[in-house]
This record gives C-alpha cells, sequence and structure tokens, in this order.
C-alpha cells in the first residue's frame, strides 16, 4: 500500500515536476510594462463594468457611507480685473476637510462651466508657479476664459497637511479600504457636489484636468463618475509606469488591468491625453493613445479623443495648458478656433493670499491623523448594519451590492464553466482499490490564466454516473487527508464513499504540490497590482467548485473546509451552486484586525463585510460552521438566517463537529 499511497499523494513522480502555476511567477509591480490586450465592443462592455466596481471596492466606495453635508466654507474674496479667487473647505465627511481655491470670472454671464483641478506631486501643491507647471495659471486662464475652477490640495499638501500627511494609509487601513488614494478621490467626487452646489456654475459643463499625480486623480475621477463631461488627464497614463506614490496605488486597483484601460472608462466622452518626450508618455502617441482610442471606435466615437504630445520634460508647462484650454472650449465654450485660447500672463497672489488656513485655525472637530481609520471604520461598520437583510428582496439587494463588494475585494474571476479546464496529467492513470473506489489524479484550470490545481478525484466503484460530489480542502494540502502509513484515505472520505459520493481533494495555491512561491506581499504595492495567496486560495476553491456545478454527470457539489481552509472555503462558497457548506472557523477571531492581517490579509476585506458578507450569500443553503470556540462570531449570519426564515439550515458548534454527524448531514435526503 506505501508504494500505492506515493502514487496517490503526488501527481507527479519527482516533486521537481510539481505543477507549473503561471500565478507563482514574478509579480508585477508599477514599472512592469503592460500589453493592452484590445477588446471587441462586447468584451469591453463586460471589462469596463467589472472595472468600475474594482476601481469603487479598492478606493472604499462600497459599500455607499451615508452621504452628509459639505458645509462647505467660502471666504477670503479677492478680485481682479476679469477674475475673482477665494478660500474654501468643505466636509467629504464628518470631521475631513478638503481645502483649496475657487477661481471665477468676472465681468461675464453664467452659469459657466465647472472644472475640478487636481495638482499633482508639486513640490508646493496647489500652489506652485514654475515654469515647468502653474496651478494658479491655469486657473487664473481657465477663469478668464468663463470657467468656475476649483483647485483643491492633494492629500496632506498645503492646508490638507494640517490635518494628514501624504503618505497616509497601510496594511490594517487597506482591510477598510481606507487609502490616500481613496481620500483622494472623495476629495474629487465631493468637489463636483461642491461645484454643483454653486448657483454660477451649469452642472452639465463640468470638466477635470491635472498633471502627473493629478493625471492620476483625473482618470480615476472619471472612471466612477460620469459627472465629468470633458477630461484631461497630462502625462500620466502609460503601460510602462502606472504611479510612484501611495496615492496613486490603492490596493487592488490594478488585478488584471492597466491605467490604459482606466483611462478608456471616459469613453465616448471627450478626452485629451497630452504626453511629453521626456517622461514615461513618451510612446503615447504610438502605444495608449491608439489603445484608448479602440474603445472609442466602439462608440463611433474617435472624434471625441484627441492626443498632443510637447517636447519637454515632465510638465504641465504653457505649450501644454495652451492645449487643454483649446480642447475645453471646443466642447463647453463651442470654439473651433485654438489660437483664441493662448495664455494670458498672469500674477499669482502671495501664499498667505491663497492659503485656507494662513489666518484661521482648523476646524475644532478636525480629525486627527490617528483618528482617521476609528471614525472610518464606524462608518463602515453603519453602512454594513443598516443593510442586514431582513426579508428575502433586501437578501437580493445585499448580495448585489455586498456580494460584489466581496467578490472584488477577493479579486475573483468566477470563470464560466466553459472556461474551466479539467484534465489528466501525463504520466498518470487512474489507481483502484480492492474496497470498491477508485482515484483519478486531476490538474483543474482556468483557460488563459495558466493557474494550475492538482486534484484527486475518488469515486465509488461501480459509479452511478451522476454521483454528487464532495470537495474537501485541507489547510496543508491534500496529502494531509490521505493515511501516511496505509496509503489509505481517512474515514471521512471513506465514509462519503460509501454514501454514494464522490469526493474530490485539492492542493490551493502554494500548498501541496504547488510548493512554496516567493512572493514578498508587504513590499512595493504588491496587492495594487497581485492578488495576495490566501486571495489565490479562495480563487482556487471557486475554480474547482465551478468545474464540477451543473455538469450533466454530477447531481450536486458539497464543501468541506477543514482548519484554516475552512476560511477560504466560507468566503469562496456563496460564488458557487455549492449545496451543503461545512466550515471549520478554526477559532478564527473575526471582530479583530490583527487576526485578518496574520491569516487573511486581503485588502478591502473587511470594509464589504468579510464573514458576515460570506455568510449571507451561503444562505438560505445548509451551512455549519463549527469550531468557532469563543472568537469566531456568527451573530450576524444567524440573524440573517433567522430573518428569512432558514434558521433550521444553519448549525454553529464552538467545538468541532464529529466526521460522522457531516457525512450524515451532507448525505441526508
Amino acid at each position: 500500500m506505501a508504494e500505492q499511497h506515493h502514487e496517490l499523494a503526488h501527481v507527479f513522480t519527482e516533486a521537481s515536476q510539481g505543477v507549473n502555476d503561471a500565478r507563482g511567477g514574478t509579480p508585477r509591480d508599477l514599472n512592469t510594462p503592460y500589453t493592452f490586450p484590445g477588446y471587441t465592443k462586447a468584451e469591453w462592455t463586460e471589462k469596463a463594468a467589472a472595472l468600475r466596481q474594482q476601481i469603487r471596492v479598492a478606493n472604499g466606495l462600497v459599500p455607499t457611507h451615508e452621504s452628509t453635508p459639505l458645509n462647505a466654507e467660502i471666504f477670503g474674496k479677492i478680485e481682479r480685473a476679469d477674475y475673482s479667487v477665494e478660500k474654501v473647505y468643505f466636509e467629504p465627511f464628518p470631521g475631513f476637510f478638503t481645502t483649496g481655491n475657487l477661481y471665477r470670472p468676472l465681468g461675464k454671464s453664467g452659469p459657466f462651466p465647472g472644472i475640478v483641478s487636481p495638482h499633482g506631486h508639486w513640490g508646493r501643491g496647489r500652489l506652485e508657479n514654475i515654469e515647468r507647471g502653474s496651478v494658479p495659471g491655469r486657473c487664473i486662464n481657465f477663469a478668464k476664459q468663463g470657467y468656475v475652477i476649483f483647485a483643491y490640495d492633494m492629500l496632506g499638501y498645503n492646508d490638507s497637511g494640517k490635518q494628514i500627511e501624504h503618505h497616509y494609509g497601510g496594511a490594517r487601513e487597506g482591510l477598510w479600504g481606507l487609502s490616500a488614494m481613496g481620500l483622494q478621490l472623495q476629495n474629487s467626487i465631493r468637489s463636483i457636489d461642491f461645484l454643483e452646489s454653486l448657483s454660477d456654475v451649469d452642472n452639465e459643463r463640468i470638466g477635470c484636468t491635472g498633471a502627473s499625480g493629478g493625471g492620476t486623480q483625473t482618470f480615476i475621477l472619471t472612471a466612477v463618475d460620469e459627472r465629468i463631461k470633458v477630461s484631461a488627464p497630462v502625462n500620466m497614463i502609460s503601460a510602462t509606469m502606472q504611479g510612484g506614490c501611495i496615492c496613486e496605488n490603492a490596493p487592488n486597483l490594478r488585478l488584471d488591468a492597466s491605467n490604459i484601460e482606466i483611462g478608456a472608462l471616459m469613453a465616448p466622452r471627450p478626452l485629451l491625453l497630452v504626453s511629453a518626450t521626456g517622461d514615461w508618455t513618451v510612446n503615447t502617441p504610438t502605444v495608449e493613445y491608439p489603445a484608448i482610442r479602440s474603445i472609442y471606435a466602439h462608440f463611433n466615437a474617435e472624434d471625441k479623443v484627441h492626443q498632443v504630445q510637447v517636447d519637454a520634460e515632465h510638465n504641465y508647462n504653457k505649450e501644454s495648458r495652451e492645449t487643454v484650454y483649446a480642447w475645453f472650449a471646443k466642447w463647453f465654450l463651442g470654439a473651433e478656433d485654438a489660437a483664441a485660447f493662448k495664455e494670458i500672463p498672469f500674477e499669482v497672489e502671495p501664499d498667505d493670499d491663497l492659503l485656507v488656513f494662513a489666518e484661521r485655525g482648523m476646524p475644532t472637530h478636525a480629525l486627527k491623523q490617528e483618528e482617521f481609520l476609528p471614525a472610518w471604520v464606524n462608518r463602515s461598520e453603519q453602512a454594513i448594519e443598516k443593510r442586514k437583510p431582513k426579508n428575502d428582496a433586501e437578501l437580493q439587494s445585499f448580495n448585489a451590492e455586498l456580494g460584489s463588494g466581496l467578490e472584488y475585494a477577493l479579486g475573483l474571476q468566477i470563470p464560466k464553466i466553459t472556461d474551466v479546464t479539467l484534465v489528466e496529467p501525463e504520466g498518470a492513470f487512474p489507481t483502484t482499490y480492492q474496497t470498491n473506489l477508485s482515484a483519478r489524479h486531476l490538474v483543474i484550470g482556468r483557460k488563459g490564466v495558466g493557474d494550475a490545481i492538482p486534484a484527486i478525484l475518488f469515486s465509488p466503484e461501480p459509479q452511478v454516473g451522476h454521483d454528487p460530489v464532495v470537495l474537501i480542502v485541507h489547510p496543508e494540502g491534500k496529502e494531509k487527508l490521505i493515511d501516511s502509513e496505509t496509503g489509505n484515505p481517512l474515514p471521512l472520505i471513506t465514509d462519503l464513499l460509501r454514501a454514494d459520493r464522490k469526493v474530490l481533494l485539492i492542493d490551493v495555491f502554494g500548498k501541496g504540490e504547488h510548493g512554496n512561491y516567493e512572493r514578498p506581499e508587504d513590499t512595493g504595492y504588491f496587492t495594487t497590482y497581485n492578488r495576495t495567496a490566501a486571495a489565490l486560495r479562495v480563487q482556487d476553491i471557486v475554480t474547482t467548485l465551478r468545474c464540477f456545478t451543473n455538469r450533466g454527470d454530477v447531481s450536486e457539489v458539497n464543501l468541506i473546509g477543514i482548519g484554516e481552509a475552512g476560511l477560504w472555503s466560507l468566503l469562496a462558497a456563496g460564488f458557487t451552486d455549492v449545496k451543503n457548506v461545512v466550515v471549520d472557523a478554526a477559532e478564527f477571531d473575526n471582530s479583530r484586525d490583527d487576526a485578518f492581517l496574520q491569516t487573511l490579509p486581503i485588502p478591502n476585506i473587511r470594509q464589504v463585510g468579510d464573514f458576515r458578507t460570506a455568510g449571507t450569500l451561503v444562505a438560505p443553503r445548509p451551512l455549519i460552521i463549527h469550531n468557532t470556540g469563543s472568537t469566531f462570531d456568527t451573530a450576524w449570519i444567524a440573524d440573517v438566517y433567522g430573518n428569512i426564515g432558514s434558521s433550521q439550515h444553519l448549525l454553529v458548534e464552538k467545538g468541532r463537529v464529529p466526521d460522522e454527524e457531516i457525512v450524515a448531514r451532507i448525505t441526508a435526503a
């Protein structure tokens, strides 16, 4: 039997021949060259919807928090011959302040187009006034031309720096969808709200432009807020560099995507790409612009996307600004003569006349930096609690919003059944036992992904042909479910086989035949571009379940997760048609961020309801959660099952449920 066990435990005869999973290769980073795949219109429609939700989840916008008043203050007005400038602050959410300057036309009749103007990583932020880029200069000229324009601080710059530093955030904040990028996106969204509140702004004509990091803010805003009608990100969208600051790299943001796709989400609204010969946008005319234009072609809107390259270093200089003036004038003012929008000489006000808090203190209720996370968590928890389903209709709406949120926090790709591959590796052959069972070695994967999930499928003999399948996942791999002395599967498996169930064992990412991949996950914005190992293990369970559901030769699929694999299994179960779910909670403390950081370091997971959402997605199907100890809180899940009249389908046990009872429940008619 020892020889037989060797065959069962390993698909390949030598360890060096373990599965080749493409996900274990070199991780992506912000400088990994990206090849735009090209999309048909149908493919783009699907990709665009998914990417918008991905961006929303990555930046903490799911679930939506309760809307609160802006409490805007506008003061310190300075009037010049044909424009004015004022100081502004308002609250995107209570205690968090957006700060900036509002420039308006004088001597013209409104309402006027509005522009939100993020500044990028200039040394002096929105006050920067040098040849390579002048934020006040472009604002003054826009105001002279007939726009209301709001220039606001990036996080930690100028007035914002009195409240929070620019490089805010980390892994703990990431669990809750709180990041520098997310806070800046809140600034941008609420800046549109602010402009819309002004009587002299035409709400149907609002645009956005910024350079470098401000270019990133521009295309991230246009991706999620269609109120922006015209856009001009300057010196940013590139296939070779995606943004070098924490404020441009929210966790989960660029999984399977790049700034090219994010920028293309502007389609079919007018988009101008301004690039430079002296930075990472040098190839825009031949690489990024044609890629984005191919998306505009799907909307018959090629005339609404344009590119101009300036022979200069990284900039938003006079030449670049004049290009942008002409683009906005074409769409907002109906002007065709670009020459009419050459830049007029300007004089910038002294710093103290522009700084919001130069002569007054921050509001007394302003959050201190260390108070941001507790305040954000409180708002997130309120939003989740408000959505707890009380009936079947609310269950459906919860699943649509929070279920989608969890899907994107996990970075899941829920494959179509036709996209899942199931092969027997070369050299493998069925093993037949004298005890009426057989075993087949398999490798499961997804077309075009390159993943490889080693598996063993045990079948009772003789086979009926439509036997139910039970997937069992062990945290150390399938070999741990085979007796090391006899080579036979453990009693849990044989008992299920005697009840005419097929039993499937798998090695999830990084376990068993995968080997141990070297993937440092805490460096270089790793989670912006790559899924964590924990998330990939959830993916492998989803992929495997999808492989066996709705097949003609399988009547139903059930899931058992052992130890830590019970946590992965609970997160995966709700995204498939699995019938019975049995998960070991491993006494995990689902109330503590530290526990998630140690065991399930998955960005955004707590923001979207973590195991509360996962359990709700399983309801009303039979669910056993055992080995909870006194730490794994199931009260929310129990409430949901009770609210929809399915309490009888939920079993929660502090200790471990014996294997015999698990088998009895799974095999019950």
